[in-house]
């Protein structure tokens, strides 16, 4: 075990890195065209699967387009290099860009549409790619291809094909090294929270079609590089290389090697490209290997090849006591919280014939806890969806500090400052507690994709103000010990205090809590009771939604009590308490059946 405490002290980093040297140096190694060619192959073809990894496996949507934009590289470079445009530098930018544009004016209206049309669009466009060829065939040589495409050059020196080589293996080792910066950045994590529930991802801020198109359209760009690598390559482009056949493969590929996998791709790749060039059988039966391989990497390995190694890993961690990262203690401050004012005046909504919320009210006002109570049914939780905007009322008006936000966008509610908890915690599997909390800052604090890759001085910048936030409020929550724990593994209870130091991270003007004390323990209430005090001294807004009645006396300074979608009573704890309508219809307890008969005492 001290062996693996060794090479876990390494920087993760390191080893692709030494697997990137190890390619370039192979032809000083003594290896042969077969082994050179297998390279540059495999490689191609993990430049394809690396962009289904980023739009299928991290932001989770179900699209094949790759081998579209594939085909839109490799016939850019192609026309280029007729045209007398032979730097590969230029084929490579024209195709990035060309795939691109093919992401994006396809994801749009997938996007839009929504549930599988991104994955139907996607499907159409490898479809129609013989078409478009075809139609365009005094550019594209049509279905007999395009011939006598002159060998590239680079800065006017002519590549020979050791040198080509060498092109193909840094453009994948720099690109892999930018994937790994969008993953491991809060863009990363951005994308899988999307994938988790948009529900989620619009809470934080994000917005949800910005996120998704980000993600498929960034996941076209290493297809385009790979189609101006292939052109080069035979200097022939024709259909067969982009046909529906090709994109199953690559979809099987990335399954196998682990689709949320960086280095997943070049494993799935690898497999892929060694079983067609190795066996006629494999050529033969590809559709029937390429089933088995999303069986055994979707189903039976769940995660693929990666997810089983990382189990592996994680392991042998536990049996070499090794732990990741670091768990500093944070200071429990809770710095001043500008709260706002939300008033909610005459809102109704119905859902077909059932009428949820029929002119229901309240004000919450900064440094006070406002308790929404009520029989099951009662419309709580509808309330506070109308105020998140994932519902639109029929009536009446929300606003926060005087301005209405009844028909702002989830995301933009968000930013304007509302934050909030779930009945069930919505948390994304596979990233740590620290990530969770951290994406809570995804809109409070803005980075661009380029600045992610390029790890530059704002990004590093904003990126330590995140994790600073997040420890500070994983100290105040205490699960500071848990930090690089994988957070779905949390029990309910942590996962919950999780849901509110993220809910926290982003400095909130209003905090809604929806049933956040459900399933803790007499302690675990105790500590979130402390919590919510705190939150609510530094300034914040809170609305509470609790069936915990003893919790809510004791927190709540005003308490809204609602009634077949309707305000039954409002006022203090001691009213509320008092009120014989409320201990009516929410406690259950009648006060005349409370009351002893007349001529009982006297055992009459």
């Amino acid at each position: 075990m001290k062996a693996w405490t060794a090479l876990r002290a390494v920087p993760s980093w390191a080893y692709p890195a030494l697997l990137g040297v190890l390619l370039l140096a192979l032809p000083f190694l003594g290896a042969g065209y077969g082994l050179t060619r297998q390279v540059e192959l495999t490689l191609i073809m993990a430049l394809i699967v690396s962009g289904l990894n980023l739009s299928l496996g991290y932001a989770g949507q179900l699209a094949i387009g790759q081998v579209a934009m594939y085909a839109a590289g490799a016939y850019t470079a192609a026309i280029l290099s007729k045209a007398g445009t032979t730097d590969l530098l230029v084929h490579l930018v024209a195709a990035g860009l060309a795939a691109l544009v093919v992401g994006i004016l396809t994801g749009i209206p997938g996007l839009r549409l929504g549930s599988w049309s991104l994955a139907m669009t996607s499907f159409f466009l490898v479809l129609l790619v013989p078409d478009v060829v075809t139609i365009l065939e005094e550019h594209t040589g049509g279905a007999h291809g395009l011939s006598g495409i002159p060998a590239a050059t680079l800065f006017g020196y002519q590549l020979a094909p050791e040198d080509f080589y060498f092109c193909v293996v840094a453009v994948a080792i720099l690109w892999f090294a930018a994937f790994r910066n969008i993953v491991a950045s809060r863009h990363g994590i951005a994308f899988q929270v999307l994938k988790q529930s948009p529900v989620l991802a619009s809470s934080v801020g994000m917005s949800i079609f910005r996120t998704k198109l980000a993600g498929y359209a960034i996941g076209a760009i290493p297809a385009g590089l790979a189609g101006a690598l292939f052109a080069n390559l035979d200097l022939f482009v024709s259909l067969d290389a982009f046909t529906f056949h090709v994109a199953t493969g690559a979809l099987a590929a990335s399954i196998l090697g682990g689709s949320v996998s960086v280095y997943g791709a070049l494993i799935g790749a690898g497999v892929v490209e060694y079983g067609t060039s190795q066996s006629t059988s494999f050529q033969e039966y590809s559709l029937v290997f390429f089933g088995l391989f999303l069986l055994i990497g979707g189903v039976l390995m769940s995660g693929g090849l990666a997810g089983a190694a990382r189990k592996l890993v994680a392991r042998l961690d536990r049996a070499a006591g090794v732990t990741r990262g670091d768990a500093a203690e944070a200071p429990t401050r809770l710095g001043r919280i500008a709260g706002g004012t939300l008033e909610v005046t005459g809102v109704t909504k119905a859902f077909g014939g059932n009428q949820a919320l029929a002119g229901a009210a309240l004000r919450a006002e900064p440094g006070r806890v406002t308790a929404l109570i009520g029989p099951n049914g009662s419309g709580k939780t509808t309330l506070l969806n109308l105020v998140c905007g994932y519902y639109r009322r029929d009536a009446g008006t929300i606003t926060l500090d005087g301005k209405e936000i009844g028909t702002a966008a989830t995301h933009r509610i968000a930013r304007l400052g509302v934050a909030r908890t779930f009945q069930t915690p919505l948390i994304p599997p596979g990233i740590t507690v620290r990530d969770v909390v951290a994406s809570g800052r995804y809109a409070a604090d803005p980075a661009s994709f380029g600045g992610a890759i390029l790890r530059s001085r704002r990004f590093r910048r904003v990126q330590r103000r995140d994790r600073d936030r997040a420890a500070e409020a994983l100290a105040l929550v205490g699960l500071t010990h848990l930090a690089d724990t994988e957070a779905v593994t949390l029990p309910l209870g942590m996962r919950r205090l999780l849901e509110v130091a993220r809910a926290l991270v982003a400095e909130p003007k209003v905090l809604l809590l929806d049933e956040v004390a459900s399933g803790l323990d007499e302690a675990e209430v105790e500590t979130l009771a402390a919590l919510i005090r705190r939150i609510r001294d530094a300034g914040c807004t809170v609305i509470l939604v609790e069936h915990n009645f003893g919790l809510v006396l004791s927190l709540a300074d005003e308490i809204v009590v609602l009634a077949r979608g309707s305000v039954l009573a409002s006022g203090t704890p001691a009213e509320i308490e008092a009120d014989p309508r409320v201990r009516d219809e929410y406690l259950g307890v009648n006060d005349e059946d409370d009351a002893v008969p007349a001529g009982k005492e006297e055992g009459v």
